[in-house]
C-alpha cells in the first residue's frame, strides 16, 4: 500500500512542476506559415495571436479572398504547431513525475 502522505507530497510538487512548464510554455512564440511563406501567423504557447506579416506582393495583388484564405491557413498552422508542441513539453514532464498512474495496469 503506498503511503498516502508521500504520494500528495509527490502531487503537489508534480503540481508546482506543471504549471511554472505550463508558465514557460505560454511565453514562447510559435510560428506557421502559408502560401509558400507568403504569410506568417506567430501564436503564443497559450494559443493568442501575436502577429500577422503579409508580403507585400501578396497585398499588391488585390485579391481579398485569397489573403483571407491564406492568413487562416497560417494561424491554423501556427495555433497546430503550438498545441503539438505542447502536448510533447507536457508529456516529457508528466513522464518524469513518478507518479503511479491509478486506473491503469501500472497501478503498485
Amino acid at each position: 500500500m503506498p503511503d498516502i502522505a508521500a504520494l500528495m507530497l509527490k502531487a503537489q510538487e508534480a503540481q508546482a512542476k506543471l504549471a511554472a512548464l505550463q508558465r514557460e510554455l505560454a511565453a514562447r512564440r510559435i510560428e506557421g506559415s502559408a502560401g509558400g511563406g507568403m504569410v506568417h501567423a506567430t501564436v503564443s504557447g497559450a494559443l493568442r495571436v501575436l502577429r500577422i506579416s503579409i508580403e507585400p506582393t501578396l497585398l499588391a495583388s488585390g485579391d481579398r479572398e485569397m489573403l483571407q484564405d491564406l492568413t487562416a491557413a497560417a494561424v491554423n498552422a501556427a495555433l497546430a504547431n503550438a498545441q503539438r508542441v505542447m502536448q510533447e513539453e507536457m508529456q516529457k514532464a508528466s513522464s518524469g513525475l513518478g507518479l503511479p498512474l491509478f486506473g491503469s495496469d501500472k497501478t503498485p
